[in-house]
């Protein structure tokens, strides 16, 4: 882009070109910095970086209860009733949905599910496509997928079992894996978008967000992180806007021993809390956070045994914080009845 094309003095055009810096590599530089290089007074340079950032934007602010994913009635089912009450109807058609917890809280179990979900008709909560699943820890879990399938006509009594038998649910479920952050970024930007401008999935699910973002970078290397962070995060969002998909992200827990700063409560004094990983540089680019979290005791459904979860809306811009229990059983994740 060149400089003429942006509405500006041409003194403050005459500046930026003595320096040799390109509109992008002006949003590069602190105001501060930027005033020292270019010699321009200091509203110069704010007009600068302003029509800068303008320029280079792709896409108008739009306040999140303006967003699309909000003004749409359309929702993907997490396939349980009693869960998609608590969240309206579901998962947002647009926008970046964090879900985070414990280990062996229910976090993947959940998003299997809604990987089967969003294979059903717009009538039944689903989008009528599959989904991608890219996986940066563990291998994905095939056989917990397949005993899902398996059991969407007992977890589904809501749909035809004709329409149930007639899709075939793994055929529609991409799935990547990522061991590093370069794989990751190459995953998001290039073979993502082509599943999605195909029309084959409309639904992505990154498990876990925080293991490579952990993993990669030493404690001194935290700039650097929340730069990668930030990119990747742009990326997804680029995704749920321009394809109108919603992206699900699992995400880690860390301690805390601040009562403040923890989400989820302690067992017993002194034990300590947690809270979502990655700290406030990664929830700030979420648009919903959900927690769910395992706890003491069983609960039963059938000849069927499972130790309680509880599904938390953390903060969204639609939803009213709150939760529901809930079970794992064989054929998914159900909620549970305020007497269960």
């Amino acid at each position: 882009m060149d400089w003429d094309q942006l509405e500006l003095h041409p003194r403050i055009i005459s500046a930026v070109r003595r320096c040799a810096l390109s509109v992008r590599a002006v949003l590069c530089l602190s105001a501060p910095d930027l005033q020292r290089l270019s010699g321009l007074s200091r509203s110069d340079t704010q007009q600068l970086l302003t029509a800068a950032a303008t320029a280079c934007r792709r896409h108008a602010p739009l306040p999140a209860l303006l967003s699309r994913g909000l003004q749409s009635s359309l929702r993907l089912s997490v396939g349980c009733p009693i869960l998609d009450e608590l969240l309206r109807g579901g998962l947002l058609a647009e926008g970046v949905t964090e879900l985070s917890g414990e280990s062996g809280a229910g976090k993947t179990q959940l998003a299997l599910q809604v990987c089967l979900s969003v294979q059903y008709p717009t009538q039944y909560g689903g989008l009528n496509a599959g989904a991608v699943f890219i996986s940066t820890e563990d291998s994905f879990p095939v056989r917990r997928l397949q005993q899902l399938i398996r059991g969407q006509s007992c977890l589904r009594s809501d749909v035809p079992p004709s329409l149930i038998s007639s899709l075939n649910f793994s055929d529609r479920v991409y799935i990547e894996h990522a061991a590093d952050l370069a794989s990751l970024q190459e995953c998001v930007s290039r073979r993502v978008p082509l599943l999605l401008a195909r029309g084959l999935v409309r639904l992505v699910v990154v498990d876990s967000v925080a293991a490579l973002f952990r993993s990669d970078f030493l404690a001194s290397d935290w700039l650097e992180r929340n730069r990668q962070l930030l990119t990747f995060s742009a990326a997804l969002h680029h995704l749920s806007r321009e394809y109108s998909t919603p992206v699900l992200c699992i995400n880690q827990v860390t301690d805390v021993f601040s009562s403040s700063d923890s989400l989820v409560p302690s067992s017993s004094t002194g034990t300590p809390t947690v809270a979502p990983a990655l700290g406030l540089a990664w929830a700030n680019q979420v648009m919903v956070r959900l927690m769910m979290w395992r706890l003491q005791g069983t609960v039963s459904r059938g000849n069927q045994s499972s130790a309680p979860r509880r599904l938390q809306v953390v903060f969204a811009p639609h939803l009213a914080r709150g939760g529901r229990g809930a079970g794992v059983w064989r054929e998914g994740v159900r909620g549970l009845t305020e007497t269960a």
